[in-house]
C-alpha cells in the first residue's frame, strides 16, 4: 500500500515526500490547525512538524494564518494548490486501488473491506468517507 501511495504522490509532485503528503491530508481533513496540534496528530515532535511545514509553505502548498484575537497564534491551512494536490493524489490512488481490487473475487473484496475497516479503526486512522467507493 505504501508503494501505491508513493506512486500516486510522485505522479503529481515528485518534490513532496510521503510524510509531507500525510501532513497535507491531515490539514485537508481537519482544517486549520496549530503547528503543535499537527505535530501531535502526525505523532512527530514539534521541531519536525515545524520544518515540514516550513517546506510546505515554501512550496506554496500550506499557508500560515495569524489569529485576529492573538497574533502569536498561527493556524496552518492548505492553499488552493495544496488542496488540488491532495485531491489529485487521492484520485490517482483510488484509480490504482480500483484496478487492483477489481481483479479480486467478490468474496475476497468483501473480506478486504472488513479487514481494512478493522485495521483503520485499530490504528486510529482518520476514516475514508467510504471504503466501498474505492471498490
Amino acid at each position: 500500500m505504501v508503494a501505491v501511495a508513493a506512486r500516486s504522490v510522485a505522479a503529481v509532485d515528485d518534490d513532496v515526500t510521503l510524510p509531507q503528503y500525510r501532513a497535507l491530508v491531515v490539514l485537508a481533513q481537519r482544517g486549520g490547525l496549530r503547528p503543535a496540534d499537527l505535530a501531535h496528530l502526525l505523532a512527530v515532535n514539534r521541531s519536525t512538524a515545524s520544518r515540514m511545514c516550513e517546506r510546505l509553505v515554501g512550496k506554496g502548498l500550506v499557508e500560515r494564518d495569524r489569529s485576529d484575537a492573538d497574533r502569536r497564534e498561527v493556524a496552518l491551512t492548505l492553499t488552493e494548490r495544496g488542496r488540488a494536490l491532495v485531491d489529485d493524489v487521492t484520485r490517482r490512488r483510488r484509480e490504482e486501488l480500483r484496478t487492483l481490487v477489481t481483479a479480486m473475487s467478490a468474496d475476497a473484496r468483501d473480506g478486504l473491506v472488513t479487514a481494512l475497516r478493522a485495521f483503520a479503526d485499530t490504528a486510529g486512522e482518520p476514516g475514508e468517507p467510504d471504503w466501498a467507493v474505492v471498490l
